[in-house]
């Protein structure tokens, strides 16, 4: 059995889902502070916090985990550098708690959602492994640090994991049965098309002068199934490595211009753009290369086009409003 911490958000749901088409039994622990108890349609919901030491050896007792995926942490950078407390107490502290019940428990692989922030301002383009470690906010440090935790933990205690450091999730499952919906809404591909449905006026382009071919930032956009599909492939990998890192994304960049202009085209409607000043931390230009990944994990993200990839967040935002 999977313990999918923060299966009722929105990768993590997707996790689930994939997982439990390929035979895994999963249980899902989630505070639902930012998840969705609609969202959990497979296998089990225990309703609770990573900071309760005492449900998480409960949770350890009463169900024959094997494994255990991290989908808990906060991500809005943004919100990061306002409150680092918050971050640093949930994204580190209730992960060290976890991870402290696991090994008392018995419990030893662990796959980490991680995130390509550990990075910070890239030196080289497309990002490998091996670039330098070097985070720009609270969000990315606290990832980093938990990074760390896993290595010392692994050469103390005998914890195996894998590290999987995403670019940008993006999409929703094809079948509609989860897609992306946070509150408040800070990623662009539904920001973008809540515009398009008319739930907001305009969306913003915030910084139009980067060294870049339209001036506007350069994202890596990797579909949400394709990132559920390489957490399986991170499972099977431990059954045979004791851990490993490894970069997940599309390996091709498209501009803040560019996902309007394939919103458009997908919708069929004009989207106003208000262009606003730069948001401070953000890099020109992030690209990640997954070569390890596709060469160790055997992973094939099948979603690479970005129309297809907001075809199906398109499709999601559609079956909210039926």
């Amino acid at each position: 059995m999977i313990l999918i911490v923060g299966g009722a958000g929105y990768i993590g749901s997707h996790v689930n889902k994939f997982l439990s088409s390929m035979g895994y039994e999963t249980v899902v622990l989630d505070n639902l502070s930012r998840g969705h108890r609609e969202f959990v349609k497979w296998g089990r919901l225990v309703e609770g916090d990573l900071g309760d030491r005492s449900l998480l050896d409960r949770v350890f007792r009463e169900y024959d985990v094997d494994a255990v995926m991290h989908f808990a942490a906060f991500t809005d950078v943004g919100e990061s550098v306002r409150d680092p407390g918050a971050y640093y107490r949930n994204n580190v502290m209730n992960t060290m708690n976890l991870l402290d019940s696991m090994m008392e428990n018995g419990v030893s692989g662990f796959v980490f959602s991680s995130t390509c922030a550990v990075y910070g301002n890239p030196i080289e383009i497309p990002i490998t492994e091996e670039h330098p470690l070097n985070p720009i906010s609270p969000y990315g440090r606290s990832k980093l640090m938990v990074e760390e935790i896993l290595r010392d933990y692994h050469e103390a205690y005998g914890l195996n994991y894998v590290s999987l450091r995403y670019f940008n999730a993006a999409g929703a499952d094809p079948e509609g049965d989860v897609g992306e919906l946070h509150d408040p809404e800070t990623h662009l591909i539904p920001l973008v098309l809540d515009a398009a449905m008319g739930r907001r006026e305009s969306v913003k382009i915030f910084g139009t002068d980067y060294p870049t071919p339209d001036g506007t930032c350069i994202r890596d956009y990797i579909h949400v199934m394709d990132l559920a599909d390489a957490h399986c492939q991170a499972l099977e990998y431990l059954e045979r490595e004791e851990k490993g890192v490894f970069n997940l994304g599309n390996g091709r960049g498209f501009s803040v211009r560019e996902v309007i202009e394939a919103c458009q085209k997908v919708t069929g409607e004009e989207i106003k753009v208000v262009e606003d000043d730069r948001r401070p931390g953000d890099p020109p230009e992030l690209i990640g290369s997954s070569v390890k990944a596709v060469k160790i994990l055997g992973w094939k993200p099948e979603f690479r086009k970005l129309e297809r990839i907001i075809e199906t967040a398109w499709a999601w935002h559609n079956s909210r409003n039926r």
